[in-house]
C-alpha cells in the first residue's frame, strides 16, 4: 500500500516536497515512479528511480527543477519540487513494481491515491 502526501497550494517559484510512504518490506526491491495528472489530461511521467536509488529519470519538463529520491530504510520515496510553475498543477501519484519502461503508467502495478499540487501564478 502506498500513501502519497505533501501536496498543497504554493505560489509560482515556490517549492514542495512530496512523500510516498509504503507499507511492507518489499518496497526496497521495487523501482518507483512519480506521475501526475491534470484535469482533462492523461497521466504523465514525472520522475523515476531504481530500487537502489542509483539511477534516476526525469521528464524534460521537470529536469533541473525536481529531484526524486528514496530512503529504503524508511520505506519512503520523495519528490522535491523547486521553481514550481502553474503548469505543474496536477494530482501527483507514486507508483512501484515496474515491469517495463519507467515512462509509462501502465508498466506499474501498485499506485498511491495521489496528492494534489496547485501552483498559483
Amino acid at each position: 500500500q502506498l500513501q502519497a502526501s505533501g501536496g498543497g497550494l504554493v505560489q509560482a517559484g515556490g517549492s514542495l516536497r512530496l512523500s510516498c510512504a509504503a507499507s511492507g518490506r518489499t518496497f526496497r526491491s521495487y523501482d518507483m515512479g512519480w506521475f501526475r495528472q491534470a484535469p482533462g489530461k492523461e497521466r504523465e511521467f514525472v520522475a523515476g528511480i531504481n530500487w537502489s536509488g542509483s539511477s534516476t529519470y526525469y521528464a524534460d519538463s521537470v529536469k533541473g527543477r525536481f529531484t526524486i529520491s528514496r530512503d529504503n530504510a524508511k520505506n519512503t520515496g520523495m519528490l522535491q519540487m523547486n521553481s514550481l510553475k502553474p503548469e505543474d498543477t496536477a494530482k501527483y501519484y507514486c507508483a512501484v513494481d515496474r515491469s517495463g519502461s519507467y515512462y509509462y503508467a501502465k508498466e506499474y502495478r501498485y499506485w498511491g491515491q495521489g496528492t494534489l499540487v496547485t501552483v498559483s501564478s
